[in-house]
């Protein structure tokens, strides 16, 4: 005869098997068992709060948080406004003009046909540009003006990767040669030429710095962008919808706004001498309501060119934080992740407690930096006052887009970061 004992051991034993049952059928079922949050719903409250602050104070119009957390949505929220005059409301599906996020996407696609073949980070830029097999760098004079003299090795794949070509946005010690040759800015929306003409142009100007010795922000990913066109074979918006955004399910991110769509795009506003939001003149540039809807629609720049959505660029981001894979598709080998979200700089002067991986900032040192976050954490954002960033230890994606430049003194970032920091529990 089975004692108290054992009968209540098999009843227990029951018990569990019956529980794993009913997690298995809900898991099979796309249901999750009850768990604790990702975020505190209490702390969130706070966050929420203060993101509708900078709206009733009219620092900000609106924009759209979206934070992932453990592989699934923990925060997400439009607020304010698409556009403050028509008193259209900001929702998830606003589309936003990216501009630099755009660079993590296309140097994905680089390491991408780095996988299969096509390239070699370590190649020269000229093996795929003939153009840029000789180039020269300005170094400015004691008593003004600047010598050109010629570069000392040739600008690789990964010194585009990591800014450290030399190449800026025009700005340098050569930009009276720069603003001859028409190329100024970043902004390329409304540019009727090719992304491969205007690059062609670039290698006859001389550059920042000698590659490899500095960090200089500026056209690496738009030459990066020319680049991997020639190595594939296929244009940089089609290579990248192909690659990226069909897979990934990325409906919403593109160069350019579909007419059918252009009512979604956030209005751009800018932070006027008032400490108020203005609305930005309906022109062709940067500043301004841009051609992101109505241009030439020919130039696909690939250092800032991409229009979309938190939800499309948190997809992205949560294939990045999975190791190179999402919903069963993979990208990227996880060797390779690694790779871009290692620090490259090797000794290169950078922002405090940080390095730059293959696209990505890198945090390097959580003191130094001096702002809540871990090691490892990597991200970046864009012009028009956006960021966002990928934290591997606390399993979290975050996604801000706001349509604001210049943006002023708005702490909105700062405390975007602070508030979900403390809402981790």
């Amino acid at each position: 005869m089975m004692t108290r004992r054992t009968l209540g051991l098999l009843a227990l034993a029951a018990l569990v098997s019956l529980g794993s049952v009913h997690a298995l059928d809900a898991q099979r079922a796309g249901r999750s068992e009850p768990a604790a949050p990702a975020l505190s719903p209490e702390k969130l409250k706070r966050l929420t709060a203060e993101l509708d602050g900078y709206v009733a104070a009219g620092k900000l119009a609106g924009g759209v948080l979206w934070v992932g957390r453990r592989g699934q949505p923990a925060y997400v929220r439009a607020f304010g406004q698409r556009d403050v005059e028509s008193r259209a409301p900001m929702r998830e599906d606003t589309m936003f003009r990216i501009a630099s996020q755009t660079k993590a996407l296309v140097s994905t696609a680089t390491l991408m046909l780095q996988e299969e073949g096509k390239l070699l980070i370590g190649d020269p830029v000229s093996k795929y540009l003939p153009e840029f097999r000789e180039t020269t760098v300005a170094v400015p004079k004691a008593g003004g003006g600047y010598d050109v003299v010629k570069a000392r090795r040739p600008i690789t794949i990964r010194d585009l990767l990591t800014h450290t070509s030399g190449v800026s946005y025009g700005a340098g010690p050569a930009a009276d040669r720069w603003n001859a040759a028409g190329i100024t800015g970043w902004y390329f929306a409304d540019r009727k030429e090719p992304i491969r003409e205007t690059v062609s142009r670039m290698a006859s100007l001389p550059f920042d710095a000698q590659p490899g010795e500095r960090w200089v922000y500026g056209y690496s990913t738009d030459i990066l962008g020319a680049l991997i066109e020639q190595a594939s074979g296929q244009s940089l918006d089609e290579l990248l919808r192909s690659k990226i955004f069909v897979p990934l399910g990325m409906k919403d991110t593109s160069f350019y706004v579909p007419e059918s769509q252009r009512d979604r795009l956030a209005t751009v506003y800018s932070l006027g001498t008032t400490g108020r939001i203005e609305r930005t003149p309906d022109q062709g540039g940067m500043v301004s309501q841009g051609a992101y809807a109505s241009g030439p629609r020919r130039s696909f720049s690939g250092g800032a060119g991409l229009v979309s959505t938190a939800r499309d660029y948190a997809r992205f981001l949560q294939m990045m934080l999975n190791g190179g894979e999402l919903d069963g598709v993979r990208l990227l080998s996880r060797q390779t992740v690694e790779l871009m979200t290692s620090n490259h700089l090797r000794g290169v002067a950078f922002n405090e407690g940080q390095g730059f991986g293959l696209g990505f900032s890198v945090v390097t040192d959580l003191g130094a930096r001096g702002t809540p976050g871990s090691v490892g954490e990597y991200g970046w954002g864009g012009a028009y006052h956006s960021t966002y960033w990928v934290d591997p230890k606390e399993q979290m994606v975050v996604v801000y887009l706001t349509q604001l430049i210049p943006a002023g003194d708005v702490d909105d970032h700062a405390k975007v970061r602070a508030l979900l920091y403390a809402a981790i529990e």
